[in-house]
């Protein structure tokens, strides 16, 4: 079939850059810097098909539910913020519940990412409006958990849950700044750790890289590699809590052992990747990727890949496969095929100056945030949009699609006008994909008084459970993912159009790892049969993963009981 013009038909977002930003500002150019050479630090390799294939749950820890109301005003926050910028209650406690409820595991998800629950800045911040940091990106100390999300114990449970169901945990890290300095509580980081300008300029690498994405953040000199002592206000945190020793004997065995200076840089690293030696998390979700130099993530992957292999090594009876290490990346306004600042037919980023391939840095996945925009395009067009992409450019790799987030102002269908279909251009793209908390629930993104994307992150609408229509949505979104889950053909397999009335393909993996293949029928109006156009030979039974019910392939075709508009077709094994 001839290809489709699908860039003429490519629609425009205004996608904001750094909007997990505490406001809007505008950057001063930065200072003249010297731009040096970024070389790749690791080889691309080809990711699992687990991976490309993934299901990944994104849900924000305060936004998701409210397993202990006891932790709702620690360290004496109170919910007095401006309108969705207060804490709100959830916690590791309300995932763990969830998880025990099945909740995750009958959506079909393979992978759950939570926003950060290390310990936060204490004090709201006001400079732009009155807010708190329950979003988890103002980090106050990387080697606790927060008191408002909960314990290191219930984040050992809810790893340990989620692996008894299948499911990965992958942990969001920040490596780019600290939060806010507020007060003597929230205090400002030492000058040899933080940097104070200048403002980045967006033009080029060192105006992205080594410059202040927003002033009133405290951007880690991830570039330098001169040695920094510990902050003061960490050592006396640690003291108080009866620690200090363990956490320097720690920090001392793991500069003795890696031969790393005491840079800002080096610190991060080892308390990031704490978290994967002590709890066997699976992988990173990588936050403000481009602003930190790319040969710090190859680094980290690296020393997580290390990580997971001592807990691998110390937990035995509770390791699930012999899967990598797995990290996928936020390089804000980077989409594929040139979407934004992405350089088309390649897999690189512009910086202005020089383009960088982050999947030679130690991704294995990158966040695609060109997908919300390409999702307006009929299915039969993004599919094969989507399929020319995946077999040439980003063969291998892994990109995870998505239509609404945490701070993409941009989402597809704002008022989930369009849920049913939603689903389906979402869940059966080619790639992976994020679910975003609520969208199997067409949780609106439109809330009136909010400014900023503090639109995007409602409390989770668990009410709608209790109305048919939330009901149906959930199953629809149920059925498409579990199809997923199922099949790695649907998300990394090799798409192949065959019939337009219905819209009729096939999606086929044959690989050492993975052989699996699948046939789909979508159509606005119902229909009673389907060719299957060799994909499934005469004799062979087939079963509708939507619908649940099984028929043999006669003469080429498949009769189904009773009309539908949708058919997910796998083989009975």
């Amino acid at each position: 079939m001839n290809k489709r013009n699908v860039a003429a038909l490519m629609l425009s977002a205004a996608l904001v850059n750094a909007s997990y930003a505490v406001g809007a500002n505008t950057p001063a150019p930065s200072e003249e810097r010297t731009v040096s050479e970024v070389q790749p630090q690791t080889s691309s390799h080809t990711v699992d098909p687990f991976w490309r294939n993934a299901t990944v749950y994104f849900l924000l820890t305060d936004r998701f539910a409210n397993g202990d109301p006891s932790n709702d005003n620690a360290y004496g926050r109170q919910p007095d913020g401006d309108k969705l910028r207060s804490f709100m209650g959830g916690d590791l406690a309300g995932i763990i519940q969830k998880l025990e409820e099945g909740y995750f595991a009958d959506l079909g998800v393979t992978a759950i990412w939570h926003t950060p629950v290390i310990e936060q800045i204490h004090r709201p911040f006001e400079e732009y409006g009155r807010s708190y940091p329950f979003h988890g990106y103002w980090p106050r100390d990387w080697t606790g958990v927060d008191e408002a999300f909960g314990t290191e114990a219930e984040f050992a449970r809810m790893v340990e849950l989620a692996h008894e169901q299948g499911i990965r945990i992958l942990v969001d890290v920040i490596v780019n700044h600290a939060g806010p300095p507020i007060n003597a509580t929230d205090p400002r980081w030492p000058n040899d750790w933080v940097r104070e300008g200048p403002d980045c300029d967006w033009a080029s690498f060192a105006g992205v890289a080594t410059c202040q994405i927003v002033p009133a953040l405290q951007d880690i000199r991830t570039e330098s590699e001169e040695p920094v002592a510990l902050p003061p206000h960490l050592i006396e945190k640690w003291q108080s809590e009866g620690r200090l020793e363990t956490e320097m004997a720690e920090l001392d065995a793991f500069f003795e052992r890696t031969g790393f200076p005491r840079a800002p840089k080096y610190y991060l690293i080892k308390w990031q990747t704490d978290w994967v030696r002590e709890y066997g998390v699976d992988g990173f979700r990588i936050d403000t990727a481009k602003h930190v130099d790319p040969d710090v993530w190859a680094i980290l992957k690296s020393e997580a890949e290390i990580a997971f292999a001592d807990w691998k090594a110390a937990n035995p009876d509770k390791v699930l496969d012999d899967r990598d290490f797995y990290m996928m990346g936020e390089v804000y306004n980077f989409g594929i095929n040139g979407f934004q600042n992405a350089v088309a037919g390649t897999r690189a980023y512009d910086f202005g100056d020089i383009e960088v391939d982050f999947y030679d840095f130690g991704f294995d996945a990158l966040i695609n945030m060109g997908f919300a925009t390409h999702a307006r395009l009929p299915a039969p067009d993004l599919f094969q949009f989507y399929s020319d992409q995946m077999d040439s450019t980003f063969d291998g790799v892994g990109v995870l699609n998505y239509i609404a987030s945490h701070d993409d102002q941009s989402p597809l269908d704002p008022l989930r006008e369009n849920g049913y279909e939603n689903a389906i251009k979402l869940l059966l793209a080619p790639g992976g994909v994020q679910i975003y908390y609520g969208d199997e629930l067409d949780r609106s993104l439109v809330v009136e008084g909010t400014t900023g994307d503090a639109t995007l992150r409602s409390f989770m609408n668990w009410e709608v459970l209790e109305t048919e229509a939330g009901q149906a949505s959930l199953l629809h979104w149920q059925r498409l993912a579990n199809f997923r889950k199922n099949h790695f053909a649907v998300g990394a397999g090799r798409h192949e159009e065959h019939a337009w009335s219905p819209y009729v393909f096939s999606r086929v993996i044959n690989e050492p790892s993975a052989q699996d293949k699948v046939l789909v029928g979508l159509a606005d109006e119902a229909f009673g049969s389907i060719n299957t156009y060799g994909v499934f030979a005469d004799g062979e039974r087939v079963r509708d993963a939507y619908h649940g019910d099984e028929m043999v392939v006669t003469n080429g075709a498949l009769a189904f009981p009773t009309e539908r508009k949708i058919a997910l077709l796998e083989l009975v094994r």
